[in-house]
């Protein structure tokens, strides 16, 4: 996990940020729960621990998830299943039929981590990592949605000035089961001079480009109103399609302000001046890129959650750190991400704004009260491993006093 650098001393109470306060849900049919003999709303959630520090964390946001569930009239049945590095250990793959067959029939996935150097030499379609591509592949999930926001609490903790940092709030839409990690042909050959030669394929088709422009066109219009669509129309064809057909639907949302940049530029925009953005759509790997970056204006990607969502099926919620093995089982990993990743679950999969809110609290009051793991650790803030973090959290889950007051 990255390591934080200065953080404040002194501890005040943090103000709950748009991207927690104003919803963001896209046009996602959201999960809806059955009745059980209590009365209460059941769903079946599938937990995947995955590798590395994922069963640490998982095992936390299934307590806080529970517990906030509860209190919300919400029961759920849990069914933990192996992915990644851990199911090729188990069964020799790395996503078992059964396994993706239990995430079809849940009515969503909360996902730990997947990876580690023990698989790093694997042939691709043995490695943990290959397992999550086919995971969101059988779930059909196409729009990846990451917050990046930074906490008054933590402004510090970015590696940019505290003029920049400060009050960023914005979205990533990255599209997620297209483009050059998907297209074919693919592969690596001999040319003609007997010289080895790597090739993959930018695709993309115009419906796959209008649902996720869909997606980010709702999203910048539950938010602040503003859309960046990010592109290489300058160079690349599946990018010129790109742009138009975006720009070509812009015309049904009037409200929403829509502006265009190559990615090269809004790689250097993210760390000039992170502010001017709303709400970004991407294809995929350039999303895999400025989501990263994103993410680190805040300090530390032990923070914060994603969201993957498909039309009508169930949808994997996951932090988006690595399975860190070097600080597996040493009680160091920052759970938070993790816990607001079941928040985004109950926001975005299952419709339940109520439980989300008191996870979204609940992680607040702990920062409130200076607790710090490892990576966001500073002079003046108490230094907690990922049990007293997540102890924490669940204790100021029941409480009815928002964590902003």
């Amino acid at each position: 996990m990255a390591a934080a650098t200065t953080l404040q001393t002194n501890i005040r109470p943090i103000k709950i940020p748009t991207t927690f306060t104003k919803q963001t849900i896209a046009p996602f049919r959201v999960r809806c729960g059955v009745a059980s003999s209590s009365g209460k709303k059941r769903y079946n959630i599938t937990l995947l621990p995955g590798d590395g520090i994922g069963p640490e964390v998982i095992s936390i946001a299934k307590n806080v998830l529970q517990q906030a569930g509860s209190l919300e009239g919400l029961e759920f049945s849990f069914k933990e299943m192996a992915v990644g590095g851990a199911a090729l250990d188990l069964v020799g793959v790395p996503l078992p039929e059964e396994t993706l067959t239990a995430a079809k029939e849940a009515d969503a996935v909360l996902l730990g981590a997947i990876g580690g150097y023990k698989w790093d030499k694997n042939e691709k379609h043995l490695k943990p990592e290959t397992g999550l591509l086919q995971l969101r592949a059988g779930l059909k999930v196409f729009a990846n949605l990451r917050p990046a926001t930074v906490l008054p609490q933590l402004v510090d903790a970015s590696t940019l000035k505290r003029e920049v940092a400060e009050g960023v709030d914005l979205m990533v839409v990255r599209e997620l089961t297209g483009g050059i990690y998907f297209g074919q042909p693919r592969g690596i050959k001999t040319n003609e001079n007997g010289e080895e030669v790597g090739f993959n394929t930018e695709v993309y088709a115009a419906h796959e480009i209008d649902r996720i422009a869909r997606v980010a066109f709702e999203t910048a219009r539950k938010r602040r109103g503003k859309l960046c669509s990010v592109d290489k129309a300058n160079v690349l064809e599946a990018s010129i399609l790109w742009r138009k057909r975006v720009t070509a639907l812009a015309a049904e949302y009037p409200d929403v302000e829509l502006s265009h940049m190559y990615v090269d530029n809004a790689a250097m925009q993210l760390v000039r001046d992170p502010k001017q953005f709303d709400t970004i759509v991407t294809n995929n790997i350039f999303g895999d890129i400025l989501s990263d970056e994103a993410s680190m204006i805040t300090g530390s990607i032990g923070m914060l959650p994603s969201a993957s969502l498909s039309d009508s099926g169930p949808g994997v919620f996951e932090p988006i750190h690595g399975s860190a093995p070097d600080i597996a089982g040493q009680d160091k990993a920052n759970p938070l991400a993790t816990i607001l990743s079941a928040a985004m679950l109950l926001k975005y999969g299952l419709g339940e704004e109520k439980a989300a809110k008191r996870i979204e609290d609940a992680v607040l009051a702990a920062l409130n009260k200076g607790l710090r793991t490892g990576d966001i650790h500073s002079a003046g803030t108490k230094l907690v491993g990922c049990k007293e973090m997540g102890e924490e959290v669940l204790k100021s889950v029941d409480s009815q006093v928002p964590a902003s007051v």
